[in-house]
């Protein structure tokens, strides 16, 4: 099996004023490439914690992470994901093509291949037609899936979802 996420007694303390709060403790996960996963549980457990984890936006305070055999954070500037957060982040002043497109041009991809992706993961989406609006413009389900669109924009190996 190829391995894609790896957690090795992953564990995760906030210091808090009132004292510390564990969210995540001994977690050991193996994640293999085309695998599809999903973790269910009550509100509170861990599950966005540990996604943050592994997209390099916590640092665990006990045990080891790898994603595609790197360090988080060295996952994170490689582009090895994308990341779908529980809302969907779309700036209001750029339309959905815009934001979709936004990964993008902060990567330095050409105009006319960002046009083509951004064309392609709308269509992908069911979003055809609704590039030129903004988000305010749109249900909160259709901006669900154009901040969907845009991880998908720039073929990243993994697909992180957080309540999408």
């Amino acid at each position: 099996m190829n391995e894609v996420i790896r957690a090795q007694e992953i564990g995760l303390t906030f210091q808090t004023a009132d004292g510390p709060v564990h969210a995540l403790k001994d977690v050991d996960l193996t994640i293999g490439q085309g695998d599809f996963v999903s973790f269910i549980g009550p509100s509170g457990c861990g599950k966005t914690t540990l996604l943050r984890a592994i997209a390099a936006l916590e640092t665990p305070t006990e045990g080891r992470l790898s994603v595609n055999g790197m360090e988080p954070d060295a996952a994170r500037k490689a582009r090895a994901y994308g990341y779908v957060f529980q809302a969907p982040g779309l700036y209001p002043w750029r339309t959905i093509s815009g934001n979709i497109s936004l990964p993008l041009e902060i990567m330095g991809f050409p105009r006319a291949d960002r046009r083509q992706r951004t064309a392609r993961v709308l269509e992908l989406v069911d979003l055809a037609g609704f590039g030129a609006k903004y988000p305010w413009q749109l249900s909160g389900g259709m901006q669900q899936r154009a901040s969907i669109a845009r991880a998908l924009a720039f073929d990243a190996d993994i697909l992180l979802m957080d309540e999408p």
